[in-house]
């Protein structure tokens, strides 16, 4: 019973393809990638794996990659995850970067430490030299952030002079 059963469905899926399993289509290398190297489209060409091998995480649009840097070396062929990747640093570790704060009609700059580092579009830590107070922080260039909104808060109670 088995195996007209098994044979059935093996001439189903012959006679119909469309019920076959194509497969989830996909980003891999067309060639061995450094870590450390910004992939262009060139580098990159779509495969197909089975939906059995699926899981998070898979690049599946050339777009998601193009620009970003590789963190480890990619294997021609090799699926890519999300997580091999990431935006090309402009801020490193350690380095001094001018933060921008921004609220509706005003606009401060101060200088502060990278704790962390980061591409454009990541969000760092930064340390304020004098205070010694960290804060998170939008990379939005090379040694250039922008403070997120969170650390903009003031204080109902604090009180601002302005001088004449």
């Amino acid at each position: 019973m088995f195996l007209r059963l098994l044979f059935f469905i093996s001439a189903l899926l012959m006679a119909y393809p469309a019920f076959a399993d194509t497969g989830m289509r996909v980003v891999v290398p067309n060639r061995d990638i450094a870590r450390g190297e910004t992939l262009s489209e060139s580098d990159l060409v779509y495969g197909t794996i089975p939906s059995t091998n699926v899981f998070s995480g898979i690049a599946t649009s050339m777009d998601a990659l193009k620009g970003m840097e590789a963190r480890r070396m990619l294997r021609s062929g090799e699926i890519v995850r999300t997580d091999d990747v990431r935006h090309p640093l402009v801020v490193a570790k350690g380095s001094i970067v001018t933060m921008t704060f921004e609220a509706p009609g005003v606009t401060l700059t101060a200088s502060g430490r990278a704790m962390g580092e980061g591409g454009v579009g990541d969000t760092i830590t930064v340390q304020n030299p004098a205070s010694f107070r960290q804060i998170s922080a939008i990379v939005t260039g090379p040694g250039a952030v922008r403070a997120a909104s969170s650390a903009l808060t003031i204080p109902a109670s604090a009180s601002i002079a302005l001088a004449h």
